[in-house]
Formats: structure tokens, C-alpha cells, sequence
């Protein structure tokens, strides 16, 4: 009788046994199925990347991260853009991939309003859109991946306090047009206003992202205030273009320059001690998060629980401070 029970205990357990088993694996194929099927596409399946000055190192590792988000998503992508800092050359260039019917685009807009009608007409169309570096808030596009540029402008403030011991003149060259420029230039302002009295903001100019006019503005600066202690450029070029007149006049012990991005131009002038410090953004994670957000909504795989916003509206790519400590860790390996 004992053995017959024990016998009988054992295929019991074998039985349970098999159950778990078969569920387990049940669950692992479907878990295989999912990822199979909702989480690759396919060659003909092409995502664009729209934006200006394409020429321009900072967009390299954005794209880079469009590509390794393509690869893994087993998609195809094309890089477009204005050639130079031209919004209408940008809208055109945007009309013509949108009526290519893509199966989604990630752009940077060179102005906050200006791209709004074309954006809406693609995504009435039901072509995908999300903003990605500087964002058309008012646009229809689904989401804004990029970095929170009132917290860059603010930590740049508080970077230039501690190089200047918080008393002195600066100024900012920027891109007065922009409204991610808008957002730094703004969070530098209010935060010297705010929290560094001996400090004053003592001009703002347009260097409209281009080296040769941001020197130019930079010399300017210096016989405008010729006790200016410290120079905020907004983005690389200007970093660079300011970086150069400071050379000009050999005043690299006297005036301190904060920049943005980690272009080659910059890290060599941060490695050399002419630049003192920029901001480096996520834009590998600008552009990787892009694809995945576009795929995401052309595939209908997010859960609508608002149906106008299936993803979210913003998504902060972050910003670190690169300085001569860890400049080397910014070039590229």
C-alpha cells in the first residue's frame, strides 16, 4: 500500500511538473512572438531625420543613434536638412519628405512657430512626427526629445559664478530666434539676476550659429564693455567663434567662456584651457529615442491611455558639464 501511494505521489509531481514546464514555455514563446513581431519592421519601412546646417558636427552623434535605433529595429532611415541656417530652405526640404509618405519624421526646427503648418499637414496625413533638440510646441507633433534648455541655461550660470567668483561682467552670443536658445539664454539670465548680485548680464548678441559672426560679435562685446569677465555661447559655433577672438587678443587669462556640445572645435579649445567649460547634451539619445518613439506610434504599440498624447509630450535628455578634467573622455574612441 506504502508503495503504491508513494508511486502515486510521484506521478503527481511529475504532472505538476509538466505543467509548470509547459506554461513557462507557453509564456516564453509568446513573450518571443511579441518581440518578434511588434519590434521589428522592415527595409522598405524608411523614418527621416530633418534638420539645418547638416553639415555640422553636432548632428553626427544624433544620427548615430537614429542608425543604431534603425538596426535594431530593422528599419531604414535617411538623413535630410537645410544646408545652411535658412528656414525656408528647411520647409521645403520638409514638404519633400513628407510627400515621399515616410513611415515617420524626427526634426529640429530652427524656430519654434514657422514649421508648424507643415508638421500639422503630416501628421493629418497620419505621417508620425516627433521634435528632437529644439521643439515647435504649438505644432501637432507627437513628442519633444531634447534637453531641458532653462536647466542647461542655468547650470551654465552657475558654472561662470564659480569660474568668476561670483562678481563681474558677462555676456551671452546665442540664437535669439531659436526657442531652445531662447530657454538657455533665459535660465542664464534669471539665474545671475536671481542668486549673483555682484554679477550683470551686460549684453546679449546674435551670433546665428555661425563662427565667423560670433568673432565678430565677440569683438564687439570687448569694446562695448572692455571689463567683461566671461562670455555664455549658447552653441558650438559661437563656443568656437568666441574661443578664436579671445585668442586674437590674447585674452584667454582674462575672460572666462562657457560654450555648448562637444564638437571637435570645442573640446580642442577646452583641452588647450581656451574654453572653459560646455555642456555636452544627450543627442545620441535624441536621436535613438526618436526612432523608437516613431516606430512606437506607426506600429500602434504604445498604450493609448489618452488617445491625443499615446506617448509623452516631453522626454529630457539630460546635460553634463565637460571641462579640462574630463574633456578626453568626449573625444571620440
Amino acid at each position: 500500500m506504502r508503495k503504491l501511494l508513494f508511486i502515486y505521489l510521484i506521478l503527481i509531481g511529475l504532472f505538476v511538473l509538466y505543467v509548470y514546464n509547459y506554461q513557462i514555455e507557453t509564456e516564453n514563446a509568446t513573450t518571443r512572438e511579441w518581440s518578434e513581431n511588434e519590434l521589428k519592421g522592415n527595409m522598405d519601412e524608411t523614418y527621416v531625420m530633418v534638420t539645418f546646417q547638416v553639415g555640422i558636427d553636432y548632428w553626427k552623434p544624433a544620427l548615430k543613434g537614429f542608425e543604431d535605433a534603425a538596426e535594431a529595429l530593422n528599419v531604414s532611415v535617411e538623413y535630410r536638412g537645410a544646408t545652411q541656417y535658412d528656414l525656408n530652405e528647411e520647409i521645403t526640404v520638409l514638404e519633400q519628405v513628407i510627400a515621399k509618405n515616410p513611415a515617420g519624421i524626427a526634426v529640429s526646427t530652427m524656430d519654434p512657430e514657422a514649421l508648424n503648418p507643415v508638421i500639422d499637414k503630416a501628421v493629418d496625413a497620419g505621417i508620425p512626427i516627433v521634435m528632437f533638440d529644439a521643439d515647435a510646441p504649438e505644432s501637432k507633433a507627437y513628442s519633444f526629445l531634447g534637453t531641458d534648455n532653462y536647466y542647461a541655461g542655468v547650470e551654465a550660470a552657475h558654472k561662470m559664478a564659480e569660474l568668476l567668483d561670483k562678481d563681474g561682467e558677462v555676456g551671452v552670443i546665442t540664437q535669439p530666434n531659436q526657442l531652445n536658445h531662447q530657454e538657455r539664454t533665459q535660465g542664464f539670465q534669471d539665474t545671475i539676476f536671481m542668486e549673483y548680485s555682484d554679477m550683470e548680464v551686460v549684453t546679449i548678441k546674435d551670433g546665428r550659429g555661425d563662427q565667423m559672426l560670433s568673432r565678430q560679435v565677440t569683438e564687439e562685446i570687448m569694446t562695448d564693455f572692455p571689463d567683461v569677465d566671461g562670455i555664455f555661447a549658447t552653441e558650438a559655433n559661437g563656443g568656437v567663434g568666441v574661443g578664436q577672438a579671445i585668442v586674437d587678443n590674447n585674452l584667454q587669462e582674462s575672460i572666462e567662456i562657457i560654450s555648448f556640445d562637444t564638437d571637435k572645435g570645442t573640446l580642442d579649445m577646452i583641452e588647450d584651457g581656451t574654453i572653459s567649460a560646455t555642456l555636452a547634451q544627450g543627442t545620441w539619445e535624441m536621436g535613438y529615442w526618436s526612432l523608437q518613439f516613431l516606430f512606437h506610434l506607426q506600429h500602434d504599440i504604445v498604450e493609448q491611455e489618452d488617445e491625443n498624447t499615446p506617448l509623452p509630450r516631453y522626454m529630457d535628455t539630460g546635460v553634463t558639464i565637460v571641462t579640462q578634467e574630463n574633456v578626453d573622455s568626449y573625444y571620440p574612441h
